[in-house]
């Protein structure tokens, strides 16, 4: 059976089972999207079509991409989603072969995680402690920071925490991953004692506002999330997380260039590696699939002792002599 006639069709299938079947995140679903009209656009100017498309044009619309100066990350990305399109054509009977299958892509270039030390985290919250214009904001801000460098989650999910996962003083949070795959993450104490004291704060400000509307009203969507917003989604945005950990940067006397949401999970990491747990733990708690992944992190543990050793050994001989 011959897919649609319509490329944007093909695409429009494909993101759909994506989400139904695969469960995959808005946000990979965004990428695939944008990546396959890059696709489709340099289809459009050659005549050609995902329905009829060979194996040599997909490898030059992959020489295009290295012609444009498009990074090893980019084009290895392209290079997935028009494999993943093809499988999902073959799956349906649209195609009889997948034409990008046997390409061998560019590779990803190897590049260190940036991470934090110890101390310019403790400072990075501090920063979050004092930033807020109300003493709700700040205590917002300490508890999303500390539940961040506590279990080392994905920004995305920790700003849509529901706030019946952090009823009752738990000792771990439930968190729904990527593809919807569930673990269990540890709270330290620190996380526990801002959460406690968020959550006050949090339902405090919910039942002056059912107060002032009459009992009757139904809690807003938003009342359903950890760290609310009245925006589209009910929650914070990670955009919206992206620029405040900025300013906690800041206020730590941080370069901003240097922090990212993502570095605190970085840091998470490193520093439990450092501490002595072990990859296959660090790969649980971070909802890594492959172990491999994870191993990142011994690599970054080795980069900072070389840099303490020559910086700081009595015998390193810094002056070349």
């Amino acid at each position: 059976m011959p897919g649609p006639s319509r490329d944007h069709d093909w695409i429009s299938a494909f993101l759909d089972a994506c989400a139904a079947e695969q469960g995959a995140a808005r946000n990979t679903q965004l990428a695939y999207g944008r990546d396959l009209k890059d696709v489709v656009a340099w289809m459009a100017g050659k005549d050609l079509a995902f329905q009829t498309l060979t194996r040599e044009e997909v490898e030059a619309y992959l020489v295009r991409c290295d012609a444009e100066g498009l990074s090893q990350a980019t084009r290895a990305r392209r290079l997935s989603a028009i494999r993943q399109i093809y499988r999902f054509a073959f799956e349906e009977g649209w195609r009889e072969d997948n034409p990008a299958i046997e390409i061998r892509g560019p590779g990803r270039a190897k590049r260190l995680p940036d991470t934090l030390t110890e101390d310019e985290v403790d400072r990075l919250l501090d920063g979050a402690r004092a930033h807020g214009r109300t003493v709700a904001d700040r205590q917002r801000n300490a508890c999303l920071m500390e539940i961040l460098y506590a279990t080392g989650m994905r920004v995305s999910e920790l700003v849509s925490l529901p706030v019946a996962a952090a009823r009752g003083d738990p000792r771990m949070l439930l968190v729904v991953g990527k593809g919807g795959k569930e673990r269990m993450v540890p709270l330290s104490p620190p996380a526990r004692e801002a959460l406690a004291e968020w959550l006050v704060i949090r339902d405090a400000q919910f039942e002056a506002r059912a107060a002032k509307a009459g009992r009757t009203t139904p809690p807003p969507p938003e009342a359903r999330f950890l760290f609310p917003s009245r925006g589209k989604q009910g929650y914070l945005t990670r955009h919206g997380f992206y620029l405040l950990i900025k300013e906690f940067a800041v206020a730590a006397g941080i370069p901003p260039s240097r922090v990212t949401p993502h570095t605190l999970r970085h840091a998470f990491a490193t520093h439990l590696l450092a501490h002595g747990a072990d990859l296959r733990s660090i790969q649980t708690l971070l909802g890594h699939a492959d172990v491999a992944t994870t191993e990142i992190y011994t690599h970054v543990l080795d980069a900072r002792l070389a840099d303490l050793v020559l910086n700081h050994h009595p015998l390193a001989d810094k002056s070349g002599d």
